[in-house]
């Protein structure tokens, strides 16, 4: 089953990639590895998810979120690599959470990222993680996530040229 049937059997649709905020690329290749900049629980242009977890959001909507943004992740990896042929594995993820005062729930916020990967990606989806815990976010979102993989240099079902 492909990432993208995998991800329409939990009821969810990977979105267009959104467009970076600044004055940098979304994604950066560099050998085998893919860097993936921050990346915002948007959809179709829209932050659904704004404000602290712990305060105006839920851990629950903390976990949409992530969520949400790790489709992005994937939604970049995708549309830089055209397919997720060359994907190897995520390596590492790192989550900002927005958080209101006396809130540690960070860790269970970024599940949700985490266990969505597991569910898309399989064996593919181990990978370290950091959480850090913010009092607020570039265009108040709740969560950003930023992520590295690694990725082949040819897609595995390639055929290598023939050597003359």
């Amino acid at each position: 089953m492909s990432v993208e049937q995998r991800i329409a059997s939990l009821g969810l649709t990977l979105p267009a990639p959104p467009q970076p905020l600044g004055s940098y690329t979304a994604v950066s290749e560099a050998g085998e590895l893919l860097f993936v900049s921050g990346q915002l629980p948007l959809r179709d242009g829209k932050l659904l998810y704004q404000g602290q977890v712990g305060g105006k959001l839920t851990p629950e909507d903390g976990r949409q979120a992530a969520q949400l943004a790790a489709l992005n992740v994937l939604a970049q990896i995708r549309a830089h690599l055209d397919g997720f042929g060359r994907l190897v594995r995520i390596v590492r993820l790192e989550g900002h959470v927005s958080s209101a005062e006396g809130f540690f729930g960070q860790p269970a916020v970024l599940d949700g990222a985490s266990d969505l990967f597991a569910a898309v990606l399989g064996d593919k989806a181990g990978h370290a993680r950091a959480a850090f815990s913010q009092t607020q976010l570039p265009a108040n979102a709740a969560v950003i996530l930023v992520a590295i993989a690694q990725i082949s240099q040819i897609a595995p079902d390639a055929t290598p040229a023939r050597q003359a």
